[in-house]
């Protein structure tokens, strides 16, 4: 360093400035400013002049959480569709089946019942698709004469997509469940679904409230039937024939 002896010694006289605190804890998260006025030394060290006065500080983070952000940067549609299915067990398909995992002679947390049932419009003049999905057992309610269970599932929809959902499944009373998600023309959608559950395990009728889609197609519409124990498919939909099946249901 070109500096002289005389200089260096001039450092003591260097002005260093420190906020007194009588906490340890207070004393570690204090900024302290550190400045060189000695004329001599920056004088004789030029490359100190960059130097002369120094602050430390904590860069500003900025945080935004999505609950609190406006909804309209949300371009997704806010309109309400009600969509009405039927979901039918015809006992052609194998389902429900039991998995007792718990290995107790009554149902019991644990236990799994994956299923695979048909699925009719509310006026129940086409076939639609299926349901396919897994319901958890998470406690019985003897008192009840019922279950509740986690269910997870899809509803197809052939060439259209499908609808994802999630949710409380009761045995013994009508519930809600989130609507997850889609694909096709449900890609971006959200809501809820409501079950009411009409024959157990075989006749379930489903009333969606859809948000962030495009305005749902005819076909898929329809004034539906009045949900009762005695709701039956049509024949035509029932066999399937042309008109009373959307275009490439999923079997």
């Amino acid at each position: 360093m070109a500096c002289s002896s005389a200089a260096l010694r001039t450092i003591s006289s260097a002005s260093v400035k420190l906020a007194n605190s009588t906490s340890p804890t207070k004393s570690s998260s204090i900024l302290v400013p550190f400045k060189l006025n000695n004329p001599f030394l920056i004088t004789q060290c030029p490359h100190l002049q960059a130097a002369t006065s120094c602050n430390f500080t904590v860069p500003k983070r900025s945080f935004t959480c999505r609950s609190q952000a406006n909804s309209s940067d949300d371009p997704r549609p806010t309109k309400v569709q009600e969509l009405h299915v039927y979901e039918i067990n015809e006992r052609d398909r194998g389902s429900p089946a039991y998995l007792r995992l718990s290995q107790k002679p009554v149902n019991s947390l644990g236990d799994l019942v994956p299923f695979s049932n048909k699925l009719y419009t509310g006026d129940l003049q086409k076939r639609l698709g299926i349901t396919a999905g897994l319901c958890i057992l998470i406690e019985n309610k003897p008192e009840k004469k019922g279950d509740r269970y986690e269910a997870i599932y899809s509803f197809y929809f052939g060439d259209y997509g499908h609808i994802a959902v999630q949710g409380p499944y009761l045995t013994y009373e009508d519930t809600y469940l989130a609507v997850t998600g889609g694909s096709g023309i449900f890609e971006g959608v959200y809501g809820q679904v409501k079950l009411q559950q009409l024959v157990f395990p075989f006749k379930l009728f489903y009333t969606f409230y859809l948000k962030g889609i495009k305005d749902l197609p005819e076909v898929l519409l329809g004034k539906p039937v009045d949900p009762h124990p005695g709701v039956e498919p049509s024949p035509a939909a029932k066999a399937c024939e042309p008109g009373a099946a959307i275009d490439n249901f999923t079997n």
